[in-house]
């Protein structure tokens, strides 16, 4: 019977892969597989009713409230950023101080991103951000593929650290924390990823024999300047994580609060109230789509666990045991993580974690990391189906095939390198 179950449990998998691919609404997915495999579990003896909309069905979305609360503040966070013109202060700052050389422009301009996305999440700040970078970039001379893939993939590599993207993983894993164990990793595989940035840049841009130098501070337009302590705010919601220990929400009203009190944006209580409710509305509107997937994806991993059972009588013997067997099949496999499919968090690759997960074989130190990598290599760095990648490809007119024919084996070879750093790290 186990077995048996088993099977139908692996059929109705690939049927997500192939759904979650052909570019389908998650959500919905996600929510049908939940209740497939929890009516399979009751089936197979494993799950009551009562248990299954307990623990499940209403269990599953409330566990993870605290996360989603986590998400909003991190996207009114990018709010303030773009709000207080800290964001394009920083770009405008980087443009002047790199004088006449388009490489080294392009180069500083990634270095630029990939901190500000340390702290900052939400598709509206990506694009609020990527509609300053890539006319820029673009205006440089460099082409727009690998201006756009530059861009995208320096937004990727700051998520290492961003502590919002974490706390969505950590709903996953319960028992994982934010700490200078996983922080070690994480400035790591953002070097490394910035490297490969880098790289791609000079090898994309080595024919190049000229460029229209048309991209100026002054093309980026502000109202005022803004002091240059204020430049400091985006790590600041890191650094109070690393230095003190601090809480994210608390990290990011501080911050919030320091750029709108730095840049005069709080002249008065009445205009200041107005500010903070505007910037928060837009900051959940931003994320809005991804809370609905958030609050359905906890039922299917509370279904994945109960169902783990059946996955042991079909996949025990099958599944390595080896952590570097997995580590090599994980480096080999990383495009697995393009169009929603089983290596990535933010499509099949849910289910391929809590298949893991439940067979206890691997800790949860390794498992981490290892489905981090190609969830943000391939999915939010390279994938035409994550939203902030689809809209820089409308905006700039880039096809699917050129982005990925850029961004993959750049994308491939960071997420290769970063998973044999985590199997010396935890395996």
């Amino acid at each position: 019977m186990d077995f048996a179950i088993g099977i139908i449990l692996l059929i109705t998998y690939f049927l997500l892969i192939r759904f979650a691919a052909k570019g389908g609404n998650l959500m919905v997915g996600f929510f049908v597989m939940a209740i497939i495999w929890a009516g399979l579990s009751i089936l197979g003896g494993k799950l009551t009713w009562d248990d299954a909309m307990l623990n499940i069905f209403q269990g599953g979305p409330e566990s993870w409230g605290a996360t989603a609360v986590i998400v909003i503040f991190g996207s009114w966070f990018g709010r303030i950023l773009i709000e207080t013109e800290i964001a394009s202060s920083l770009i405008k700052k980087t443009v002047e101080l790199s004088g006449e050389n388009p490489l080294f422009t392009t180069v500083l301009l990634s270095l630029v991103t990939t901190l500000i996305f340390t702290s900052t999440f939400g598709a509206g700040a990506v694009v609020a951000i990527g509609i300053i970078v890539l006319p820029i970039l673009m205006s440089l001379g460099v082409p727009k593929k690998l201006a756009v893939t530059s861009y995208l993939m320096s937004v990727g590599s700051g998520m290492y650290v961003n502590i919002v993207l974490f706390k969505q993983m950590q709903g996953i894993f319960t028992d994982y924390q934010y700490d200078m164990n996983y922080l070690k990793f994480g400035f790591a595989a953002m070097g490394v990823q910035t490297l490969m940035i880098i790289l791609m840049l000079i090898f994309g841009l080595r024919k190049k024999k000229s460029y229209n130098w048309a991209a100026t501070a002054a093309a980026i337009e502000r109202k005022k300047d803004i002091p240059v302590y204020a430049l400091l705010t985006p790590v600041i919601p890191v650094l109070l994580a690393i230095g003190f220990n601090w809480q994210p929400i608390p990290a990011f009203i501080v911050a919030s609060l320091y750029a709108l009190a730095v840049t005069g944006k709080l002249p008065n209580y009445k205009d200041g109230t107005r500010l903070i409710t505007r910037t928060f509305y837009e900051g959940v509107v931003d994320v809005a789509s991804l809370l609905g997937f958030l609050f359905i994806l906890p039922m299917f991993n509370k279904a994945s666990g109960v169902a783990a059972p059946f996955f042991q009588a079909v996949l025990g013997d099958i599944v390595p045991t080896n952590s570097l067997v997995l580590c090599i099949a994980f480096a080999v496999l990383i495009p697995l993580g393009l169009f929603r499919g089983p290596l990535t968090v933010f499509g099949a690759g849910s289910a391929t974690i809590g298949i893991l997960q439940a067979m206890g074989i691997f800790p949860v130190s390794l498992l981490f990391p290892l489905i981090y990598i190609p969830t943000i290599a391939m999915n939010l760095s390279t994938c035409p189906t994550q939203s902030w990648n689809l809209w820089a490809l409308n905006y700039t007119k880039v096809s699917a095939k050129e982005f990925m024919l850029t961004g993959v084996p750049w994308g491939w070879l960071a997420g290769a390198i970063n998973v044999m750093i985590c199997y010396f790290m935890f395996g």
